[in-house]
């Protein structure tokens, strides 16, 4: 599919407008000279991408397509200037920005200075996103080399074309060098996602809903709506069973999770994947999502599909801490979700880092430059749990529960047997009227006796409390809330 291909499927017909003015090339010696004429005649374009903006699903929106037919979708001098205009007219304009990157890199007739061209680049796209606006990237086959080593792989949801070669190295580069194939499918876009270093793999068809959602959430056109109403849970206070009951009923294995909680409680949900580094651990989900009225960055434990699945390791804080960075980029309020049985106790987390990306975590947290809500869903053991917990406002449902350690093995410390769990979960004041009493948590989602047994009734709810809870810090100034958070965790328990 040809750049003009690609902007007939995505953009609202008749919609798109160029922005492409004659290209300035450098100077040119006579055999590139007639590249570029070739190059001009065999693509029908003027250079080796087309800038402009048209309506994706009536929203406008700022393009950037790479044309691979003209001398491999290259970047040298007048393409860098055509994408950097680009780049910066969306800026100004306050337009999100779509790229298709479909290119083997640097042009090499124009050699070191084409080269150079990535850093303005990039340059321009790192002020686009700290503009606070959207940067999705469409990974077009085949992308290497300096395009996917600058402005292809810095979106902030990035998703390729099926069976696209994605990657650093050009294979023929490879093959020349070292007189062999390079292995097949490690380049392949599939292969990629499940690395975590993509966020899907989407047919060019359906990239304008994808791209339409992905806006919907990021950036609403609307004004921001009048807080929502205060819902029933609200006025719910704390359980009256002992810890032990409340611990009981959080590990049934048929408690609604974050998976149901965004399927049955939230308007729309589109999953991230991955660190974009190399990794994608299972114990962590990484979401956009809206909530009612309101949109956010979601992270949360995902609770293990298999009672043999490992705990959480570091590089679930790894890829946690991306959607930090996403929230404050994209200014969007973060939601944390809180249920795990503890992280993972192996040889990998400790050399992984484990105890370092708790930290780095709640480093992040406690100081996040954007507004941000915890939820307490079920278990909350250990420094997995903690990692997650700094926000503005914490909700907890009903029979969730935060301890330094699982009970059985706060017991085993201090009695060295595991039969004094019970007495030490009340003892240690882990369940929720213990953290609502300490001040902890601001707002309980009822369970009804036990939220298993009604597991889409209690995501409303819990999706109505989040909704509040997002409006109630969507409109404070940052600044503010930033001090009253780190307020908040130095006087917990003086109430």
């Amino acid at each position: 599919m040809n750049a003009t291909e690609l902007l007939e499927t995505v953009v609202d017909p008749g919609s798109f407008v160029s922005w492409d003015a004659e290209p300035e090339q450098p100077g040119l010696s006579e055999e590139y000279a007639r590249d570029l004429a070739k190059a001009r005649e065999r693509s029908g374009a003027d250079e080796s991408v087309i800038t402009g903006a048209g309506l994706i699903r009536g929203r406008r929106v700022a393009l950037i397509v790479s044309e691979f037919s003209f001398l491999a979708g290259s970047i040298g001098h007048a393409a860098a200037q055509r994408i950097v205009a680009a780049v910066e007219r969306a800026t100004a304009e306050g337009l999100p920005l779509l790229a298709g990157p479909a290119s083997g890199g640097t042009r090499m007739q124009e050699g070191t200075l084409a080269f150079l061209s990535m850093v303005k680049i990039t340059g321009a796209v790192r002020a686009h996103r700290q503009a606070g606006l959207p940067y999705l990237v469409y990974l077009r086959h085949p992308t290497t080399g300096g395009v996917m080593a600058s402005w292809g792989s810095l979106g902030h949801i990035n998703v390729a074309e099926p069976g696209a070669l994605l990657g650093f190295l050009g294979p023929r580069v490879y093959q020349a060098l070292y007189g062999e194939d390079f292995p097949e499918n490690v380049q392949v876009a599939e292969n990629l996602f499940n690395k975590g270093l993509i966020d899907g793999v989407v047919e060019p068809r359906d990239l304008a809903d994808l791209v339409g959602r992905a806006l919907d959430i990021l950036a609403p056109v609307a004004p921001l709506p009048p807080r929502p109403a205060a819902p029933d849970t609200v006025n719910v206070r704390p359980s009256s069973v002992d810890a032990w009951t409340s611990i009981g009923l959080s590990r049934r294995p048929r408690r609604p999770d974050l998976r149901q909680l965004l399927k049955f409680g939230a308007g729309d949900a589109l999953p991230l994947n991955g660190t974009g580094q190399g990794e994608k651990d299972p114990g962590l989900l990484l979401a956009l999502a809206r909530f009612g009225t309101q949109s956010c960055i979601v992270l949360g434990h995902a609770r293990p599909l298999r009672k043999d699945a490992a705990g959480m390791g570091p590089g679930s804080l790894r890829e946690a801490r991306r959607g930090m960075k996403l929230a404050e980029e994209l200014r969007l309020p973060l939601l944390t979700v809180i249920d795990t049985a503890g992280a993972a106790l192996s040889q990998e987390a400790e050399e992984g880092g484990l105890a370092g990306e708790i930290a780095r975590s709640l480093h992040e947290l406690i100081g996040l430059e954007s507004p941000s809500v915890s939820v307490l869903l079920g278990q909350g053991a250990g420094g997995g749990a903690l990692a997650l917990l700094p926000a503005d406002r914490t909700i907890a449902a009903q029979h969730s529960w935060l301890s330094p350690l699982p009970p059985e093995g706060a017991s085993a410390i201090v009695h060295r047997t595991t039969e004094f769990a019970p007495a030490m979960a009340q003892a240690q004041g882990v369940n929720v009227a213990a953290l609502y009493a300490n001040g902890l948590v601001d707002h309980i989602v009822d369970e009804r006796g036990d939220a298993s047994l009604e597991p889409r009734e209690f995501c409303v709810r819990m999706a109505q409390a989040i909704e509040y809870e997002l409006a109630t810090v969507a409109g404070v100034p940052v600044p503010e809330l930033v001090a009253a958070r780190a307020g908040k965790f130095a006087t917990l328990g003086a109430r």
